[in-house]
């Protein structure tokens, strides 16, 4: 139910702001409703000279928000194609409606851990509502970059250094929801925000360098260790088999033999049984 509230409220306070721009824009006054039929009929007597400044074209990815006498005529925006404006009376100005990428200067970032970081970044936004982005603000574009960059230290100063180096993507929707409330009552729609580079001071790289380093030297001997275990055991089984059929052991003797003899060199092994050798020992 709060939720619901919220929503209505919000609702009612954006008609209300229409409905206070349609006021004011729809009331121009005695003088300038003189003027206005003063330039409608100056237009109408040079009609075939004057054809030319009434008539202005925008493009498909433009609009035109027109101002006459200072006001905003209409709550939305003219075009694409062609329209019609009184001269000396009215003006209008061009927006562009297509996507906008900038890069975020690299920010020295103290991180929520105390380490100090160099992050830059790119964001894509586009016009979503001409009027508003024309008349409360008076550069959206450059409010928007300067935002962006205020926003990337805010958003970068409560987390800590492995979060930024790990959720990269759970930082840009933060941004990207953060820099869409901002700036959706100058009618800009940020799409998508990335985060481009993460540059880390050189000894600190060092550091993490000895420490992977370090990590990975004792899980290779832990593995080198395993793997003795196991071939340890290996021969215990091995040694008992061989130990129950005293033959076994001359097959392995000949066995060894062959693999040598397949080597091609010129070493050349006679065994011995270990029975002769015992003999020998004890006298």
């Amino acid at each position: 139910m709060e939720m619901e509230d919220q929503m209505e409220s919000q609702k009612r306070r954006g008609r209300s702001n229409e409905d206070l721009i349609l006021d004011r824009t729809g009331t121009l006054g005695c003088v300038g409703w003189f003027l206005v039929i003063l330039s409608g009929l100056f237009t109408v007597c040079l009609l075939p000279l004057t054809i030319w400044f009434c008539l202005k074209i925008v493009q498909e990815y433009e609009r035109a928000v027109i101002f006459r006498l200072g006001r905003i005529t209409d709550k939305k925006a003219k075009g694409p194609g062609i329209f019609f404006v009184l001269p000396c009376t009215d003006s209008f100005v061009k927006v562009d409606l297509r996507t906008v990428s900038f890069d975020i200067p690299p920010q020295e970032i103290l991180t929520k851990d105390s380490v100090t970081v160099s992050v830059d970044g790119v964001v894509y936004f586009r016009v979503s509502d001409p009027i508003s982005s024309v008349a409360k603000v008076s550069n959206a574009d450059f409010s928007t970059r300067l935002l962006a960059q205020t926003t990337l230290r805010n958003v970068l100063g409560t987390k800590n250094l492995a979060e930024l180096l790990s959720d990269r993507e759970g930082i840009s929707h933060a941004m990207q929801s953060s820099l869409d409330e901002a700036t959706d009552q100058w009618g800009i729609k940020v799409e998508r925000v990335e985060i481009k580079d993460v540059k880390l001071p050189h000894q600190l790289q060092r550091a993490m360098a000895a420490e992977a380093e370090a990590t990975r030297e004792a899980r290779a001997k832990v593995i080198a260790a395993e793997g003795e275990m196991n071939a340890s055991r290996a021969l215990k089984e091995a040694s008992l088999v061989i130990a129950e059929s005293p033959s076994a052991l001359q097959l392995r003797y000949l066995q060894t033999l062959s693999s040598i003899a397949a080597e091609k060199n010129s070493t050349i092994i006679f065994p011995l049984p270990m029975d002769v050798i015992g003999h020998f020992m004890k006298k």
